[in-house]
């Protein structure tokens, strides 16, 4: 008989029994499950202390640096993906102005310059908002460059505000696109930042017909300031701005402020000069919103206006005028000219200098909703009603808008 490593053998012989089979079964019992445990135990913590090193090594968190990068990256990409999205409804503006100036004799001789900007369509048949001061009132020549380098030539100011409008804004209409598909820019909500929003600037930098971005946070809103062109032979008082640390450098004039998601809430307007840096300001899309609902509807360019000069009021402003209410317009004089404008819709309502207005049609004056942007949302010859503090009674009077001129 054959045997082979793993077979049962029978042997029946006495001497089998007795020398053979008896010892072999009893000798050394715990020897080899002894050694089978050390074994296991061996292997089971050296797989154990390399599982260890290997999911250390896998499994290893993110330190704060690397999650850092890791935003940054995402945050780029969104940015790049926005400017991409909104970049289509970015356009550059070119303008040729009328000028004068004193030669050696005194006398004035004129001369054509060239300026440019930044503007928003807003439609698709091809309004395009941006600053007054862009097309300036001396204006005898508007060419619009789209982001795709085309230049369209055929371009008219529908209008602008005036010189003494807190509003520094103008809408112009391209007659003819050439073919060429017009992207509108979506219009947000200014009235729902909060300073601390992450916001990006695009525009024409520094007049060289290429759209630009740069990106920052709001720093504040219900800014007013006094600016001035380059020169500095012209100032107006802008009034309601929001405050962004977003460069916006010169042609970034009339380009957009954009939110996260991709929505147009301002419309970059000034920076600050001196030594200040990355001070920039916007107006809040909300303060113009029924001035372009107006124009795309009608065609023509007709701001409502209310004809009051008020102070934004905060809890450091009512304590400088020592007044109990602590949200509103205060009706002020300012720079020479009266709270009250004569023959203004305001006048008609009966306001009066250092009265208060709290809220318009029910709706609190606040940080987020100033009385340009209430009133900017109306249409000209529209009724609203005006709650008011005057000798610390509330009132309410109503005044019709008329189109300001």
């Amino acid at each position: 008989m054959t045997l082979s490593v793993g077979d049962n053998v029978m042997d029946n012989s006495p001497l089998s029994s007795q020398s053979t089979a008896g010892p072999r079964r009893h000798r050394h019992p715990h020897r080899f499950p002894l050694l089978y445990t050390i074994v296991i135990i061996g292997v089971s913590t050296l797989c154990g202390f390399g599982g260890g090193i290997v999911a250390t090594r896998l499994f290893v968190p993110a330190t704060s640096s690397q999650l850092t990068r890791q935003v940054t990256v995402e945050e780029g990409q969104h940015i790049s993906a926005l400017a991409k999205t909104v970049g289509e409804s970015v356009v550059s503006i070119n303008v040729t102005s009328r000028a004068t100036q004193n030669d050696f004799f005194g006398r004035d001789i004129a001369y054509s310059q060239q300026s440019a900007g930044t503007g928003i369509i807003v439609s698709d048949n091809g309004y395009v908002v941006t600053n007054r001061h862009v097309v300036d009132a001396d204006a005898t020549k508007v060419s619009i460059t789209l982001s795709d380098g085309s230049v369209l030539d055929d371009v008219t100011v529908v209008g602008r505000t005036g010189s003494d409008d807190s509003l520094d804004i103008a809408i112009l209409k391209i007659n003819n696109t050439k073919g060429k598909s017009l992207h509108p820019a979506t219009l947000g909500s200014s009235s729902s930042l909060q300073v601390g929003d992450k916001v990006v600037a695009i525009g024409n930098a520094l007049g060289q017909f290429q759209n630009t971005v740069t990106a920052g946070i709001l720093s504040g809103y219900g800014r007013s300031i006094e600016a001035g062109n380059e020169g500095g032979s012209q100032s107006e008082l802008l009034q309601n701005l929001l405050q962004t640390d977003a460069a916006i450098n010169s042609g970034n004039s009339g380009g957009p402020l954009v939110n996260m998601n991709s929505e147009v809430i301002g419309i970059n307007t000034a920076v600050a000069s001196g030594s200040a840096e990355n001070i920039g300001f916007a107006i809040p899309i909300d303060d113009v919103k029924g001035l372009i609902a107006s124009v795309i509807k009608t065609g023509k360019f007709e701001r409502p206006y209310l004809g009051v000069r008020y102070v934004a009021l905060t809890d450091e402003v009512a304590s400088t005028y020592t007044l109990s209410v602590k949200r509103g317009a205060y009706l002020l004089s300012s720079h020479g000219g009266s709270a009250i404008i004569g023959g203004s819709p305001a006048e008609k309502a009966g306001l009066k200098e250092k009265d208060v207005i709290t809220k318009v049609d029910g709706i609190s004056i606040d940080e987020t909703h100033s009385l340009t942007s209430l009133v900017g949302r109306r249409a000209v010859g529209d009724v609203v009603e005006l709650s008011i503090i005057r000798d610390g009674k509330e009132q309410k009077v109503q005044a019709t808008l008329d189109p300001y001129h």
